[in-house]
């Protein structure tokens, strides 16, 4: 089993979320938190799926890989919301989280995480896409959320594992957990490759 195998590497998450940390424990995985501070841009001109590969990788830029064990293991990842091929960054104000989910109520839109895992040997960057469709909103319910939560963090303004995901997420085609920040699923197949 994969877990067996993963006991004799040594894995770092480079990523503040807390929803990844949550994720990656629950996987069973051990690791360690890896801080990389990152200025987050990507180049002119990149498709959605461009700037989520680009940035799950440009996450693991800084580290010196020479540095550690040859036996560790790097997970960078980066989750951008789409609307209307348009990328919703995280917010600035709680006005602006107001608006960005004023924009996305009664819509579909595409997440996107880019996940980079990468070794001495090899470095594997791909991506999850996952379609997510939200009820029609309320101006009373979006206030609400944004003034009891916590928007500013969060790609689209929101987290689907909070409140507002509980009354309206009307479908979702693909992962939930990649909705959430990490496509745990698709992490175990990366996982699975880097170290055949």
């Amino acid at each position: 089993m994969l877990l067996d195998k993963l006991k004799h590497y040594k894995i770092y998450l480079a990523s503040k979320s807390p929803r990844r940390h949550e994720l990656l424990a629950g996987m069973d995985i051990e690791y360690e938190y890896l801080q990389t501070n990152v200025q987050e841009y990507h180049p002119e001109g990149y498709s959605p799926v461009q700037v989520a590969e680009f940035l799950s990788h440009h996450k693991l830029s800084p580290i010196n890989m020479e540095d550690y064990a040859d036996n560790s293991i790097f997970i960078g990842c980066d989750t951008i919301v789409v609307l209307d091929n348009q990328i919703i960054e995280k917010p600035k104000s709680l006005e602006e989280a107001f608006q960005m989910l004023k924009r996305l109520s009664g819509r579909e839109h595409t997440v996107i995480s880019g996940i980079t895992v990468a070794s001495k040997q090899k470095t594997i960057t791909s991506h999850r896409n996952s379609l997510v469709k939200l009820k029609s909103f309320t101006e009373e319910e979006l206030h609400y959320y944004v003034n009891k939560y916590t928007p500013l963090d969060k790609a689209g303004a929101y987290g689907i594992q909070e409140w507002i995901g509980y009354i309206g997420i009307d479908y979702i085609e693909g992962s939930f957990y990649n909705v959430m920040g990490l496509p745990t699923k698709y992490l175990w197949e990366l996982l699975d490759q880097i170290t055949s």
